[in-house]
């Protein structure tokens, strides 16, 4: 019931916006979700689209009607109504540009494309012409909060070019090749794009922060097989996602200790889930930290360039800046600092990949 009332909102809004374009001379009719209808795996509040079933709207399209569209809902195997949490609108949105085969999906937010940082932090931050499918994610992934990740997985899967635009452009018609926002893209097309000039591939796209991160540490875990399973099965059961992970050598023999993040939001329950569990663990202490920061380097030159992770390193080592972890990806390296030193971090990490002096490159 809670996904009824929640998702009512958006089902006036289309309403509203199909009667506004009427009155403006437009043919236009709203499609809720029941409707089209947005098949939807079931998980209230946070359902994933499966299948759209579109030929009813395209025909309304091939008819010359507007589709008015509520995001952030479907309907569920036995007809219940789902919304798909945080993000479900964009997700909605590469889905039924998905499912029509659009030739992209422009996503219109509070910002006007992907800069190369936050440009409150660091003024040089630049917006990018373009970015890969697999950089987005990252960026998404590791604090960046343009898109959410499961709209930038989806297109990625489906095919689905994203263009992120503000909304709070002029009225005036841009053409598509002109558009001031940021094109999300395949690797193939990024390519293409530099292959004809348009782009310079850069060796780093963006440096994330995330302040929203919270550290736990467990002291002197068994160290014998099965103990981790120990620890964090009962935070996935209770949908707790843990990030970075580290097992240090213990101090005793046959002793480790084992430190990872969460979300701040999660802390407390994280850490009532693992006191509960001390018996079956077998640790001695848990030890919690949420004046932290997770700051990230992201960029496909990664792949095949060396020494990304120990510029990195050099730079905020130059700076006094300590790094309590450290995870990797193929195209990312994130390390936790202390939350005050957050931005220093990012204004020294992007003069360091040389971001400042690379306006209009990707």
């Amino acid at each position: 019931e809670y996904d009824v009332v929640v998702s009512s909102g958006e089902q006036v809004t289309s309403g509203l916006l199909a009667l506004t374009l009427q009155s403006m001379g437009c043919k236009a009719r709203s499609w809720l979700g029941w409707q089209l209808p947005v098949k939807t795996v079931e998980s209230h509040a946070k359902a994933r689209v499966d299948a759209i079933d579109s030929p009813d709207m395209i025909a309304s399209l091939e008819r010359g009607e507007i589709a008015v569209i509520p995001g952030f809902q479907g309907i569920s195997s036995d007809g219940r109504v789902t919304t798909m949490g945080r993000g479900g609108s964009d997700t909605s949105a590469v889905a039924v540009a998905a499912a029509i085969n659009a030739d992209r999906c422009d996503i219109y937010t509070d910002v006007d494309g992907v800069y190369t940082t936050d440009p409150r932090i660091v003024a040089k931050a630049h917006k990018q012409k373009a970015v890969t499918y697999e950089e987005m994610l990252e960026l998404a992934s590791v604090g960046a909060k343009v898109l959410q990740t499961r709209s930038v997985s989806l297109a990625m899967k489906e095919g689905v070019r994203i263009q992120v635009l503000s909304s709070f452009l002029g009225d005036d018609a841009i053409p598509a090749d002109e558009l001031p926002g940021t094109m999300i893209v395949s690797d193939e097309e990024m390519d293409q794009l530099v292959e004809k000039g348009d782009m310079e591939r850069q060796l780093v796209t963006g440096i994330a922060h995330d302040k929203n991160e919270a550290k736990i540490t467990l002291t002197r875990v068994p160290d014998k097989p099965g103990a981790v399973a120990h620890i964090f099965e009962p935070l996935a059961d209770a949908s707790i996602n843990v990030d970075m992970i580290i097992q240090n050598v213990g101090r005793d023999k046959g002793e480790t200790d084992v430190t990872f993040t969460v979300p701040q939001a999660d802390l407390a329950r994280a850490q009532a889930l693992l006191e509960d569990r001390r018996d079956d663990i077998g640790f001695n202490r848990i030890i919690t930290d949420s004046q932290i920061a997770k700051i990230s380097v992201v960029g496909v030159g990664m792949k095949s360039h060396a020494g990304v992770a120990s510029t990195m390193f050099r730079a905020l080592s130059e700076r006094g800046i300590n790094i309590q972890a450290i995870s990797t990806s193929e195209i990312k390296v994130s390390v936790l600092i202390d939350e005050d030193e957050t931005e220093l971090a990012v204004r020294v990490l992007h003069t360091a990949y040389g971001l400042d002096a690379a306006e209009g490159k990707a």
